[in-house]
């Protein structure tokens, strides 16, 4: 399982350090870290879900299905969770980027569906 998230997690990973590096260059010191933070909560909920998708060993479709549930529950919760607290503590956060990064990342980890399992 783990093999179809690392290239995505990868291709996140190198979208939030583009994303990361414009800012920088256009705006400044603050719109980078915004960036940074926004792609950021995109992986790190990415690898939660990896985490838990990967740790299932269902038995069944259904039990997959709830695997696959729960591990979204899981992202989209932390998703939220990390975009409050940068929020809430990031006294100069630069909405338009950390959201933007965070966007790109997202839809970078929707691409894992289209990524085949080798074998």
């Amino acid at each position: 399982m783990w093999r179809i998230f690392r290239p995505i997690i990868g291709l996140q990973a190198l979208a939030t350090a583009a994303a990361t590096l414009l800012a920088g260059w256009l705006a400044g010191m603050h719109d980078a870290v915004s960036a940074a933070l926004g792609g950021s909560i995109g992986i790190a909920a990415g690898l939660a879900f990896a985490a838990l998708a990967s740790r299932s060993k269902s038995k069944s479709a259904g039990e997959a299905l709830s695997a696959a549930l729960k591990a979204e529950a899981v992202k989209v919760a932390l998703m939220v969770l990390l975009l409050g607290l940068v929020l809430a503590t990031y006294r100069d956060v630069v909405v338009v980027w950390l959201i933007g990064s965070f966007i790109l990342s997202a839809v970078i980890f929707a691409m894992a569906i289209f990524v085949r399992e080798p074998g």
